[in-house]
């Protein structure tokens, strides 16, 4: 087995062998062939199957082979002689067969001195000819990049990998049972959008050359999904893509996988028992009881939740209480007094929310509702009753990570508008997050919109938390990198 592969090619073909056949048709599973096995064996009956997989392992001795073969399910040991499959047949085996490739066989099960479940080869089939070793032949894969960038490799090498994968898959299942049961409608929404909004970040642009207008990767999927709730759907959500164009950190991707749902005749409160009911019922049937593990600590996340306004919160860890400073320049000096620093923001909503970032943010372990946020900062939410600067908005933390955003919907047109209206000024002032002017959502929503509560939350976070990473990479199939030549 020390020729080139594309030696390999060559006789093979040459022999009358298609390295690349069209057909193939397994009978079961290498697991399904197992199971089979040991069913059939425990009443002293036989199986016979045909299975199929990537070639793992292989020991020649002599006149006989032993091989492990791969599918999706998992692996099952192959026996060949070549007094039973034939001379010329071993010899293709043992001299042009290798790591990697991928190959068929028919025969019946057996059980062998060691007691591993083995299936006694008949025949066999080449079904694809690989051209490059795997990643097991230098010791397995370990180099990030090379993880990212082929990640296919990374599945064939790291088993672990393939898990988080499976669970994400299982994750969003589960998400999407809670949310059905409960009456909520699946829905899809534009992802070209000829505005974006629905969030405070920079779109990707496109161009539609028929159309000749300038589109954008939706940002959100809120003000769609609003529109439906207008149009009287009451409980709906949507599982997809999202696309902003900012940077990338372990827990930021430019295109991310997003939940949004909003329900009629409801608020914030509503949607925090949404919340931790959905999250702790995913948990139970995906990892088999409501808790999850972060650096080493088990957080239990059967509700009722925590729940404290970002107020207390921020009060807690500085010392500072924001409604004692509610000019910028009085919030400035109260942090100055105490030595706190953060990146310098423009109004007193957003130093706010930056106080709390650096100082609170990373503390919240247990699961935590932080409550009523500064409006400036929050321009599509309810404004709190007595509260006039503060809205009905909660974000939810677990583990030291933010996991979700959701309001009390804002309904009341003319509010909406002078909203929208500030924040246009921002933009056009260069503030390149805030959000624009939407007059087609401006005349949706003067159609009327019911009280309504919303939630967004991240998959990818989502699956974070479940499998135990701390970066964004690690739970995305194919995450976003700078290119290299080729790639």
């Amino acid at each position: 087995m020390a020729d080139e592969p594309r030696g390999w090619l060559a006789r093979l073909r040459a022999s009358g062998v298609d390295p690349y056949p069209a057909h193939f048709h397994p009978t079961h599973t290498t697991v399904q062939a197992l199971a089979a096995f040991e069913e059939a064996e425990a009443s002293g009956g036989t199986v016979r199957a045909t299975v199929g997989g990537r070639l793992v392992a292989i020991r020649v001795m002599g006149k006989s082979t032993f091989a492990h073969i791969a599918d999706g399910s998992g692996r099952l040991q192959l026996y060949l002689r070549i007094d039973e499959v034939g001379a010329e047949a071993y010899e293709r085996f043992t001299r042009d067969l290798d790591l990697g490739d991928f190959v068929g066989a028919s025969g019946e099960m057996f059980r062998t001195r060691t007691g591993e479940a083995t299936l006694r080869v008949e025949e066999y089939t080449l079904l694809a000819k690989a051209l490059r070793p795997l990643p097991s032949k230098w010791h397995g894969l370990r180099d990030v990049e090379v993880r990212y960038r082929q990640r296919y490799l990374d599945l064939i090498a790291n088993p672990d990998v393939r898990r988080i994968f499976e669970v994400r898959t299982r994750l969003v299942t589960a998400v999407r049972q809670s949310l059905d049961e409960r009456g909520f409608m699946e829905v899809e929404t534009p992802i070209l959008q000829p505005i974006y909004g629905g969030a405070a970040a920079r779109p990707f642009t496109t161009y539609h050359n028929e159309l000749e207008t300038t589109l954008y990767l939706r940002i959100a999927d809120e003000l769609y999904l609003k529109r439906l709730i207008i149009g009287g759907f009451d409980r709906v959500y949507e599982i997809g893509k999202d696309f902003r164009n900012e940077g990338v950190s372990y827990k930021h991707n430019p295109e991310f996988t997003q939940l949004e749902a909003y329900q009629a005749y409801a608020d914030y409160h509503d949607m925090m028992c949404l919340v931790e009911e959905v999250w702790s019922e995913a948990a139970a049937r995906v990892l088999g009881e409501p808790v999850v593990e972060r650096a080493g600590r088990r957080i239990d996340l059967t509700p009722p939740w925590r729940r404290i306004t970002m107020r207390d919160a921020i009060l807690e860890r500085t010392g500072i209480d924001i409604e004692a400073h509610r000019d910028l320049a009085s919030l400035r000096a109260a942090m100055a007094e105490r030595r706190l620093q953060t990146d310098p923001q423009p109004t007193w909503g957003r130093q706010v929310d930056e106080l709390f970032a650096t100082y609170v943010e990373a503390d919240l372990i247990e699961p935590t509702f932080i409550i009523d946020y500064p409006v400036e900062i929050s321009p599509l939410a309810k404004r709190k009753p007595g509260s006039p600067h503060l809205v009905e908005r909660f974000e939810f933390f677990i583990g030291g990570l933010e996991l979700g955003n959701a309001f009390s919907e804002l309904n009341d047109p003319i509010d909406q508008r002078e909203r929208f209206l500030a924040q246009y000024r921002d933009l056009t002032a260069g503030d390149e997050e805030a959000h624009p002017l939407d007059e087609a959502f401006l005349t949706a929503l003067e159609y009327g919109m019911p009280p309504t509560g919303g939630v967004g939350w991240g998959i990818d976070r989502m699956t974070m938390l479940f499998t135990g990473q701390t970066s964004i990479r690690e739970v995305i199939l194919f995450p976003q990198l700078r290119s290299k030549d080729g790639e």
